[in-house]
């Protein structure tokens, strides 16, 4: 069993240990020691990161994981340590620190969600730049709700409080009542409590700090329902937390700066830019109604004429969604028409409905029976690609194969 230096003393950076069993491959190593500082993912909290060192090697530790027997994982340079072996460990203390500083956040910011708005946490994890937690709320949650529940739980960041950890064989009655929830059954061995002031009383297996000053502050930084009663709030505390901000306003002041009129509030620049976007989207329509009108005009005045029906065959430009929706528009607005586009790499082939005698999808399918390629669609419309014929070589296999349908 690996003793855990981390829970004596999570302040403790640096210690020696002693190596009992190793594992190699590929430049990657695992260690298993006899005590350690580093802690292993669990609980929402990721693992520690760090060196492992000795004579001739070093250990770039990535991953630790395990409860009674704790590895730790890495990139191995040098030569492989042996069992026995004296090491020297040292914490990557900044990663560390903010971890210990999310995850006493989160219990202060969980508390206060539990005594406002009899919330219960069902579950929490630490990313490298900020945090989420979900809680279950059966009413709608508004920011209204998350800034008073954050003012709260800074008053407490604020007031310094300290972070106490106990640990038990078996909770008494007294203590068990006052948890925020209740113990799992599925805890075993000794009782890890972590208690601050009156606010929180509850098991935890992760690392805090010693008080709640040290969080420094908790942002929400945004929120959102994850199921019908399942809410999902990201947060950020301390220097993550300013990290995170400092990101958001240098994005708001390159948005602003972007704006032809530069003064705040953003919001009402974006009002202003999102109201000549709709102002320009409305003349595009009339402008690409006003072109389908024309270019209907002259693909018609160039169809054929087989069995009373127009054939209009063309080499198509535009990229395929676009070519779709004028072809439609076309066969909408003219009975008896059928149009055969390609593109440089697709064909389109499409009829007004009145048109019984000939689907587009048979006609596609006896086309790429020709010049390969795969497709299909419905009576009306039906859309192919992957022919390595030329765009002109597959309308004139179309316009035979229309020819002979229409004419029986």
């Amino acid at each position: 069993m690996t003793l855990k230096l981390f829970y004596i003393d999570s302040y403790l950076r640096e210690t020696s240990a002693k190596v009992e069993d190793v594992e190699v491959e590929d430049g990657r190593i695992r260690v298993l020691l006899d005590r350690t500082i580093f802690y292993p993912e669990g609980g929402g909290q990721p693992s520690d990161r760090g060196v492992i060192k000795g004579e001739g090697f070093r250990i770039e530790v990535e991953k630790v994981e395990g409860k009674d027997k704790i590895w730790h994982e890495g990139k191995l340079i040098g030569r492989s340590p042996k069992k026995g072996e004296e090491v020297e460990l040292e914490l990557d203390w900044e990663w560390r620190y903010e971890n210990m500083r999310q995850h006493t956040g989160q219990h202060i910011f969980s508390a206060i969600l539990k005594r406002m708005y009899n919330s219960d946490t069902t579950g929490f994890q630490i990313f490298p730049d900020y945090n989420k937690i979900e809680i279950n709320f059966d009413e709608e949650l508004t920011w209204e709700h998350i800034l008073a529940a954050e003012l709260e739980a800074n008053e407490v960041v604020w007031a310094g409080i300290p972070v106490e950890v106990k640990e038990y064989e078996e909770l008494p009655e007294e203590i068990s009542s006052d948890l925020r929830k209740p113990l799992s059954k599925k805890v075993s061995g000794k009782i890890r409590l972590v208690k601050i002031g009156d606010v929180d009383l509850i098991p935890c297996g992760g690392t805090h700090v010693k008080s709640t000053g040290e969080v420094g502050f908790i942002k929400v930084l945004s929120f959102y329902k994850k199921t019908k009663n399942i809410w999902r709030i990201e947060f950020a505390c301390g220097y993550r937390a300013l990290i995170y901000l400092n990101k958001l306003l240098e994005d708001y002041w390159i948005s602003l700066d972007r704006m032809a009129n530069k003064n705040r509030p953003l919001i009402e620049r974006v009002e202003e830019l999102k109201k000549e976007v709709e102002t320009i989207e409305r003349q595009k329509a009339e402008l690409r109604k006003e072109l389908w009108e024309w270019k209907s005009k002259a693909l018609l005045s160039n169809a054929d004429e087989i069995e009373g029906v127009r054939v209009v065959s063309y080499i198509e430009s535009m990229e395929m969604k676009d070519a779709q929706a004028f072809i439609v528009y076309l066969v909408d607005k003219n009975p008896n028409t059928v149009i055969l586009a390609a593109g440089s790499n697709y064909v389109i082939f499409a009829k007004n409905k009145n048109i019984e005698s000939i689907s587009m999808n048979e006609l596609l399918k006896e086309v790429l029976g020709e010049v390969g390629g795969s497709g299909g669609g419905s009576e009306v419309l039906a859309r192919g690609g992957g022919f390595k014929a030329k765009p002109e070589e597959v309308l004139k296999v179309a316009k035979r194969v229309i020819k002979k349908k229409l004419r029986g």
